[in-house]
C-alpha cells in the first residue's frame, strides 16, 4: 500500500511476540488505531547485529515466518524494510564463494579490496586518520582464501559486515534485483542504512562523499522508480548533510529531535526547541528513539556545545539506570556518539514528561515514527543488558502477549495510543500544510499546524517546566 501520513511503528519481527504473525495481532488489537505504518527491522537470515549482518534478501528467516506473513502485515500497514547498501554478511552465499574461489568468483568485485583501493606505498598513517571511522583502528578486515592466500577487504562496521564495492557492474545489479524483490514482497519505503560510507575515494574522508553520493542515490531512486516505492536514506551526522539530501528531493530523518527535546524538557527552555522546528522539512521522518543509542552529534550547532555537555550530563544524572559504562567498549558499544537508553528512562520514567516528549513530537514537521519500547514507554532493560553484556540491549526488550496487554493498561500508554490515534486522524497534519512555532514565554512552546487548504487547524501550548499543555483542534480541545 502507498505510504500514508500516519504514525509509523519501529520494532524487530520477535520484539511484539515472538514472530510477525504475533506482531500482527498485536497492531490489530493492542495497538488498534495508533499505528499507520510499520518499519520492519531486518527479517533475513542474518549472523550478526540483530538483524544487520543479512545472508540473504530473498527469505524470511524461518524463526519469524514467511513473507506471507510480511505480504499480510502490508495489506493494512505501508511498510518499510532495510537494505545495508554498505555491507552484507561474511557468510552469505556471495562472500563464501568468493573466500573458496578468489578472483574466479563471480562475486570476485561485490567486495571492496583494502589492498588494491590504495595506490602504491599507500595507505599512509594520514589516510588512514582522515577515514571516518566507527573504530579506533583502519576498517579492513584480513581474510583467508581456500588456498591459504590472503588479502584484506574494507570493514566499515562489525567482524560480520563485510563492505561492498558499489562502484562494480556485479553489486549494482545485486542492488537493483535485491530492491525490486523486496518491493514486489510489499516493501513501500526501503531504508538504506549506513549509505553514506558506501562511497569510498581517495582523499576523501570516505563518508558522505560527494558529487558520488548522489549519483548512487540517482541510481537507487532509478531502480525502483517503475514499482511507486520510495528510498529513505539513513545518517547519522550533522544537520546540514540530511538538510542536503532534502533538496535532492527525498525523506530523511530528524535524529537531532531526541537530544533537542531532552535538552528543552530538563532545562524547561523552548528556545532551542522552537528555532529547530521553524527550520525542519515536512518531508521527513521524526524519531526519538530507535533501535540505536541516542545520537548526540546530530545535535551538533543546533545546541550549542555547552548545551549538549549540560543535557548529556543530565541524562546521566537523572536518567533512570542510564550509566556511562553501558555506552563503552564494555558493553560492545560501536558508536561513541550514542547514548544507550530508552527515552522513557532518559525522562527518569517520568510519565508526565514522556507523554510532552511524543506530545513535541507528534506536532513537528513530518511523520512520526515510534520504537516500539517508547510505544509501550518501556524501561532500560538491565536484564537483558547485563545477560549480554550489549549496550544497545538495554532498549530491546522482548515483550511477551501477556506483557504487552499489561502495559496497554498503563495511564501513560494509553494517552500515547489516544494520541497517535488521534494524529492518524487529523487532517491538519498534513505534510503539503503549515506549521506555525512560536514561544510566548522562555518556558513556553506554541505550535500551530494547518492542511493545505486551512480548513482544519491544531494548534498546541504547552509549557516545558510545569508539564501543562493544551491542545486544540478547530477549536476545540482535546484530552488524552
Amino acid at each position: 500500500m502507498p505510504i500514508s501520513n500516519k504514525v509509523m511503528l519501529i520494532t524487530y519481527p520477535d520484539s511484539l511476540g515472538k514472530k510477525i504473525k504475533d506482531l500482527d495481532e498485536v497492531l490489530h488489537t493492542d495497538l488498534k488505531g495508533a499505528v499507520g505504518g510499520v518499519h520492519l527491522l531486518p527479517f533475513f537470515p542474518s549472523t550478526g547485529d540483530r538483524g544487520f549482518a543479512p545472508t540473504d534478501y530473498t527469505t524470511v528467516d524461518p524463526k519469524f515466518g514467511d513473507w506471507s506473513d510480511v505480504e499480510k502485515l502490508g495489506e493494512d500497514y505501508y511498510l518499510m524494510f532495510d537494505f545495508m547498501i554498505n555491507h552484507i554478511s561474511r557468510h552469505s552465499k556471495y562472500y563464501e564463494d568468493y573466500q573458496k574461489n578468489k578472483d574466479k568468483s563471480p562475486y570476485a568485485d561485490l567486495f571492496l579490496n583494502w589492498d588494491k583501493f590504495w595506490p602504491a606505498g599507500r595507505p599512509t598513517k594520514a589516510d588512514v586518520d582522515l577515514i571516518y571511522k566507527r573504530k579506533d583502528r583502519a576498517p579492513y578486515q584480513e581474510i583467508t582464501f581456500a588456498d591459504g592466500s590472503k588479502t584484506k577487504l574494507w570493514n566499515t562496521f562489525g567482524e560480520e559486515q563485510i563492505d561492498l564495492d558499489v562502484r562494480k557492474k556485479v553489486t549494482k545489479k545485486f542492488i537493483k534485483d535485491t530492491l525490486n524483490q523486496l518491493i514486489d514482497h510489499g516493501a513501500d519505503v526501503i531504508r538504506l542504512d549506513a549509505f553514506a560510507y558506501a562511497v569510498k575515494k581517495l582523499d576523501t574522508n570516505d563518508f558522505f562523499v560527494e558529487p558520488e553520493i548522489w549519483d548512487l542515490l540517482a541510481e537507487v531512486r532509478n531502480d525502483i522508480a517503475a514499482k511507486g516505492a520510495m528510498i529513505l536514506p539513513e545518517i547519522h551526522e550533522h544537520y546540514s548533510m540530511p538538510f542536503k539530501i532534502v533538496k535532492h528531493g527525498y525523506f530523511i530523518y530528524d535524529f537531532a529531535l531526541p537530544m533537542v527535546t531532552l535538552y528543552s524538557l530538563y532545562s524547561g527552555k523552548s528556545n532551542r526547541l522552537a528555532n529547530w522546528l521553524k527550520m525542519c522539512p515536512m518531508k521527513q521522518f521524526t524519531t526519538l528513539d530507535t533501535h540505536d543509542g541516542i545520537g548526540v552529534v546530530d545535535a551538533r550547532d543546533i545546541l550549542s556545545p555547552e548545551e549538549i555537555k549540560y543535557t548529556s550530563s543530565e541524562l546521566y544524572q537523572v536518567g533512570a539506570n542510564v550509566k556511562k559504562k553501558y555506552s563503552s567498549a564494555e558493553y560492545h558499544n560501536l558508536d561513541i556518539y550514542q547514548i544507550n537508553t530508552t527515552f522513557y528512562s532518559a525522562l527518569g520514567d517520568d510519565d508526565g514528561k514522556y507523554f510532552m516528549a511524543r506530545l513535541l513530537q507528534v506536532f513537528a514537521p513530518g511523520i512520526p515514527q515510534i520504537y516500539y519500547v517508547g510505544m509501550l514507554a518501556g524501561s532500560n532493560d538491565l536484564k537483558l543488558l547485563e545477560a549480554t553484556k550489549e549496550g544497545r540491549n538495554i532498549n530491546r526488550h522482548y515483550y511477551s502477549r501477556e506483557e504487552i496487554k499489561e502495559e496497554v493498561k498503563r495511564p501513560v500508554v494509553k494517552s500515547l495510543l489516544k494520541l497517535c490515534t488521534f494524529r492518524n486522524n487529523e487532517a491538519a497534519f498534513d505534510l503539503d500544510g503549515s506549521i506555525e512555532v512560536t514561544t510566548p514565554s522562555e518556558n513556553e512552546i506554541r505550535i500551530v499546524r494547518m492542511n493545505h487548504d486551512q480548513s482544519r487547524k491544531v494548534e498546541l501550548l504547552a509549557n516545558l517546566q510545569t508539564l501543562e499543555y493544551q491542545v486544540l483542534a478547530n477549536g476545540e480541545q482535546i484530552n488524552f
